[in-house]
């Protein structure tokens, strides 16, 4: 007798049906099969087997074995998994299993090196010595020589951000141990054993059989995140494999977060190779500029008359409100926790739109009352760009369909993401980045710097990073001038824990029908709202958050749990 888990939405419940005779060599945990279910043929999923059936209950045949699905130690994985993101078990096995039926599996390909035998670098040798690794690697330097140590282990599972880079990782590699994109006959070759699994975030449930190495290209990267409930994060999950396989788990990353330096041991090369690694980083302090050139710096008006492709990013399509003091140009922080403030809807005062403390409508620095809104969209700044430039600028946001072939672009973040090169990329207002009103706000600033980073290449490629700012001495803009992430993982620590934000709490966010589930969490968690229908819930570590949100039943209501929010 085998226990099945039927893929039926909002089903997360198993049932207990009897093997035929003569299957038994082809039913195993993990096995995709068809059963009967109040009189319709659904799939399902084997969870266990040799059970022993309870006494009186008249059991069902199972009524077709459909193929491979995932190994046991992933159906493991999985529970954890649904347990750690508060999420159902069916959902994460379906990106588990093979998109089509794999009716058998082929045989492995030979033992043999990659397309290349380079000599590997001490810091790659280091980073693999170690279970538990946190590469702070540059944006310029290339994530191959840790992609190819570790495909020398063996099976070896290789996530990046992208479809794209996955690809241009992959053509580097033996093509017959690679498996990109796991279509049926790629998550066959990896189920067999001795290939490379690279790809995206699907990818970490990719069903290699003797795990030999993780590693994780620009862990920082909010891609990784699966925005549907269980909001599971891919490098965490494959460091999880890792740690149950006993082997290596290597995450590299410009810019890391403040969990994967808490995770794991910090490692960089040299201080000349970051430098090197990075490009020139010009800061305009627009509290110095003439208020009648608003976005323009002549700095800017050099860059986009001179010649070259110029990325100019604007990261708004519309209007965003930003308030800056009229007499001494200063932006109008909180003293709390360094958000941007904005007006109140009766006009009455400010609110910071981080932490929502409110203040008298006084600038910190100098005490004057009179502010200015500073509330320019994309499309009006691509008209005035033009004139400046004295040639074409094409707008790129995230609808558009196509890249123009413009010397100067400007664009939302879409634009970062869909260029290949540039010689200049230009942040005309970067400080709705720094003053967002979400708690990671100087993470995900310092990350679209290391994006545009990588587009001009560092130091010796010759291109410049411009960056127009009224928060010169942002710690963000200081990582990014000398080349070092840590000189923000130290405030940006000392001010999460202050506010107790992760790492040191876990959070959810609670919306939909909610109200009775969240009065049932109990004393171990505090429960913050309801605020725009959805309520906070923040717990000491994420088992005590975890095991609260478990032990309340979802049943009759439409609750939405969204664990490690990236946007509160």
């Amino acid at each position: 007798m085998v226990r099945v888990l039927p893929d039926v939405a909002a089903l997360d419940k198993t049932f207990d049906y009897a093997v035929p005779v003569g299957w038994d060599d082809d039913v195993r945990v993990g096995t995709l099969v068809r059963v009967s279910l109040h009189g319709r043929r659904v799939g399902g999923w084997v969870v266990v087997d040799g059970v022993t059936p309870p006494a009186g209950v008249r059991l069902q045949p199972l009524a077709k074995v459909t193929g491979w699905g995932p190994p046991e130690a992933l159906v493991d994985l999985a529970r954890w998994a649904a347990w750690r993101w508060a999420g159902p078990v069916r959902a994460l096995l379906r990106s588990a299993s093979p998109p089509g039926a794999v009716r058998g599996l082929p045989p492995p390909p030979p033992p043999g090196s990659t397309s290349d035998d380079g000599g590997d670098d001490p810091l790659v040798v280091e980073a693999l010595s170690r279970r538990r690794a946190v590469v702070r690697l540059p944006p310029a330097a290339d994530p191959y020589p840790f992609v190819l140590a570790a495909a020398r282990r063996g099976d070896a599972l290789v996530l990046t951000p992208s479809v794209e880079a996955s690809a241009d990782l992959a053509g580097r590699l033996r093509a017959d141990r690679v498996a990109v994109a796991l279509t049926p006959r790629d998550w066959a070759r990896a189920a067999a054993g001795g290939s490379v699994v690279v790809g995206a975030r699907a990818a970490a449930w990719s069903p290699l059989p003797t795990l030999g190495a993780v590693v994780v290209v620009d862990a920082h990267d909010e891609g990784y995140r699966e925005e549907r409930s269980p909001t599971w994060n891919a490098w965490e999950v494959a460091a999880e494999r890792a740690r149950r396989a006993g082997v290596p788990c290597v995450l590299l990353s410009p810019c890391p977060t403040l969990e994967q330096l808490a995770w794991g041991d910090l490692l960089a090369p040299s201080r000349a190779a970051e430098r090197a690694g990075w490009p020139v980083v010009e800061v305009v302090d627009q509290r110095k500029a003439d208020p009648r050139s608003g976005l323009y710096s002549d700095r800017v008006v050099a860059l986009v008359r001179g010649g070259g492709r110029v990325a100019c990013i604007l990261n708004r399509k519309g209007r965003a409100q930003l308030l800056a003091c009229a007499a001494c140009g200063e932006v109008l922080r909180c003293e709390h926790c360094d958000g941007g403030m904005a007006q109140h809807d009766d006009g009455d005062g400010l609110r910071c739109r981080r932490c929502t403390r409110s203040r008298a409508a006084v600038c910190q620095a100098c005490g004057a009352a009179r502010l200015r809104k500073l509330r320019p969209g994309v499309t009006r700044v691509r008209e005035e760009l033009e004139a400046l430039a004295g040639r074409p600028v094409a707008e790129v946001t995230g609808g558009s369909d196509h890249l123009p072939d413009a010397g100067v672009l400007i664009g939302t973040e879409a634009l970062l993401h869909r260029l290949g090169t540039a010689d200049a990329v230009v942040f005309l207002d970067f400080d709705q980045e720094l003053l967002a009103a979400r708690f990671r706000a100087a993470e995900q600033a310092l990350a679209l710097l290391a994006r545009a980073a990588r587009l001009v290449g560092g130091r010796d490629a010759g291109g410049r990073m411009v960056v127009q700012t009224r928060l010169a001495g942002h710690e963000v803009l200081r990582a990014a001038v000398h080349a070092d992430a840590g000189r923000l993982a130290g405030p940006e620590r000392a001010r999460r824990a202050e506010l107790r934000l992760p790492p040191v709490t876990a959070l959810a966010v609670v919306s939909g029908d909610a109200t009775g589930f969240v009065a049932a969490l109990g004393p171990d968690v505090e429960v913050l709202g309801p605020s725009g229908g959805r309520w906070l819930v923040r717990a000491p570590d994420h088992a005590t958050l975890s095991g609260a949100l478990a032990a309340v039943a979802r049943t009759g209501v439409r609750v939405r749990v969204e664990v490690d929010p990236t946007r509160v």
